[in-house]
């Protein structure tokens, strides 16, 4: 019943040039997407010595100094926009700065995972692992494993800095940190690690492009020119139906590093039926890479 609720409004929302003015309501949340809005809970999180119930967690926010951790459990959270940080199984964080332009996030111990869609120059996303810093500088996919103390670029560029040393990273490049590491970034090959908890990553990036077609639509008025109430341009925007924040892009398409698109309700306007005829897809059916969606042309996976 879910599946085929969810491809209605989806499908509707591309094929049709004009949505009817039933649709243009505000979308309840819990409140605005903030940094350190926690966005999915899987299995057994906590923050602090308080757990977190994967049905009511969406909305609660890591505020400054508090750690979030795990056990058998994976969770989501939201940074800047367009900024979605993944923490794996028996792993934890805290945040350490959870201002827009000044994000800083310390591994303390387990994996994280951090998607990046898109990242301003007024953004100051940093993460802190094994008396290191990591600064994120474009979109990409960053991996951080603070049990084998390295920092691994999938795609993207950060720079590294630990005391007086430094280096940077492109896309397919490690450095191991800590006290005596050379910070020497070397080559490494990614497909020794997309695990399960690369895939979990990429299938909760294949949600998160559904909810954006989905949520995109809803902000689509009456006429022509016309957006509903609430629509703010570039954010994070509350999806009902998948229960979360999606990422929807002023205008244009964002594509994901797993290959997934985020629309614009701009987007979605002024192209009602090219994507439906492009992308065929069934929701719920799984595929290569990974995940749910609708994928970039010619996309056929990292290399």
């Amino acid at each position: 019943m879910r599946k085929n609720l969810i491809r209605l409004l989806v499908c509707g929302a591309l094929l049709s040039p004009v949505l009817p003015a039933t649709v243009n309501v505000q979308i309840p949340a819990p409140h605005p997407g903030r940094p350190g809005t926690i966005n999915y809970v899987e299995g057994e999180a906590f923050i602090g010595p308080n757990a977190l119930a994967p049905a009511t967690a969406p909305g609660v926010e890591l505020e400054r100094n508090q750690t979030l951790s795990t056990q058998a459990g994976k969770v989501e959270i939201l940074l800047t926009p367009g900024v979605f940080l993944r923490l794996a199984d028996n792993s934890a964080l805290t945040m350490v700065s959870p201002e827009l332009a000044n994000i800083q996030v310390r591994l303390e111990r387990g994996r994280a995972m951090v998607e990046v869609l898109d990242i301003r120059k007024e953004n100051d996303i940093r993460i802190l692992e094994g008396g290191a810093t990591v600064k994120l500088l474009k979109k990409g996919l960053y991996d951080f494993d603070a049990k084998t103390n390295q920092v691994r670029v999938f795609d993207g560029s950060v720079e590294v800095t630990a005391g007086t040393r430094h280096v940077k990273l492109g896309g397919d490049q490690t450095v191991t940190v800590g006290d005596t590491a050379a910070l020497k970034a070397v080559h490494f090959e990614r497909r020794q690690f997309e695990d399960d908890f690369y895939r979990w990553s990429a299938l909760r990036s294949g949600y998160l492009s559904e909810a954006s077609v989905d949520v995109a639509g809803l902000y689509v008025g009456p006429g022509p020119g016309f957006y509903a109430p609430g629509w703010y341009g570039l954010g994070w925007y509350w999806d009902p139906w998948f229960g979360a924040y999606t990422f929807l892009p002023a205008d244009g398409i964002f594509w994901s590093p797993f290959g997934w698109g985020f629309y614009s309700p701009i987007v979605v306007y002024r192209s009602p039926y090219w994507f439906y005829g492009h992308y065929p897809h069934a929701f719920g059916e799984y595929h290569y890479p990974y995940g749910h969606g609708f994928p970039a042309p010619g996309y056929r996976g990292h290399r």
